[in-house]
């Protein structure tokens, strides 16, 4: 949090360019917070920053697929990864695999058209139902396998349902038709560097009758997913630094970052709060954790546990 405030301070004083320009690599990491850092914990942390590099198309045919016939498929890990011959066809539509394809082809249209031409040089293999995270949870979510020039050449795009903003009820209906698009255009207003492949699409995936907005990108696309459960201390403050820097930039690039700096001040009365604030979250989510037992031990929830 005090990251947070200390990068907005800076962006602050950026030119517009500057601030747009800013990405933050494992060298800057270095320059940045090398000084105060441990070199064994800035050494793991960067060393896992580039490890991102390898979670690609190719890793993950490695991971997910199976060749069928010499064909390659979506390879079923139940509950979380379910191809769709394997779902319930009560929860598909008759003609799902037209409909799967009308929305890639439409979905297209979100995209530059150079990268329209790249999507049309893929091929549509297979495509199976995916379970994802906690922030996903009730919502629609599909990895759909394309090729290219052969087997060795894989693109995994992930269909993530997009819903209404938690915040519509209180600032209005947002300024986009499409909730899919708002998610997109969002992403690419806060993050460095989007993925290329990231668009948007409303189609019926259901037996429900209805439409659903949807944003499509690439399933790995050098993602970095840290493990904090395994870090250090030392390790764990540096990456906090860089998640608050992070956030600072996607602010900064967002919102009116003069505005936002000169409201956080130079003392820690903000960071204190926020860490007030952590703590009470920690405290509840630890109750709410005791009260979902409870009700699994008494029968009153079904859970699946062992995933």
């Amino acid at each position: 949090a005090g990251e947070y405030r200390h990068s907005m301070n800076e962006f602050a004083g950026l030119r517009n360019l500057e601030l747009w320009y800013l990405h933050l690599t494992p060298a800057e990491i270095q320059a940045r917070w090398g000084v105060s850092a441990k070199p064994k914990a800035l050494k793991t942390l960067t060393a896992s920053l580039t490890q991102g590099q390898h979670r690609d198309n190719l890793r993950a045919m490695e991971k997910l697929t199976r060749r069928v016939n010499g064909r390659l498929q979506i390879a079923a890990n139940p509950p979380l990864i379910v191809p769709i011959e394997d779902l319930d066809s009560s929860l598909l539509p008759a003609d799902w695999e037209i409909t799967l394809r009308k929305l890639i082809a439409s979905y297209r249209m979100s995209l530059q058209p150079d990268l329209r031409r790249l999507v049309e040089s893929f091929e549509y293999l297979h495509m199976a139902r995916k379970v994802v995270g906690v922030g996903s949870v009730g919502t629609r979510c599909w990895v759909i396998l394309l090729q290219g020039r052969d087997p060795d050449d894989p693109l995994f795009l992930q269909v993530k349902e997009a819903e209404a903003s938690v915040l519509e009820p209180y600032l209005g209906k947002s300024a986009y038709g499409e909730h899919g698009k708002r998610v997109v255009e969002g992403q690419r207003m806060l993050q460095a560097a989007s993925d290329i492949f990231l668009g948007w699409e409303r189609v019926q995936l259901g037996v429900d009758g209805k439409f659903h907005d949807y944003y499509l990108r690439q399933l790995w696309d050098w993602k970095i997913s840290a493990d904090v459960e395994l870090m250090s201390p030392a390790e764990l403050l540096i990456y906090g630094r860089v998640c608050g820097f992070t956030l600072a930039r996607a602010h900064a690039r967002s919102g009116d970052r003069v505005a936002i700096s000169a409201y956080l001040g130079k003392s820690r009365a903000v960071e204190n709060a926020l860490a007030d604030f952590a703590a009470a979250y920690a405290d509840q989510n630890e109750r709410d954790y005791q009260a979902l037992a409870a009700a699994v031990k008494d029968g009153r929830v079904k859970a699946q546990t062992g995933i």
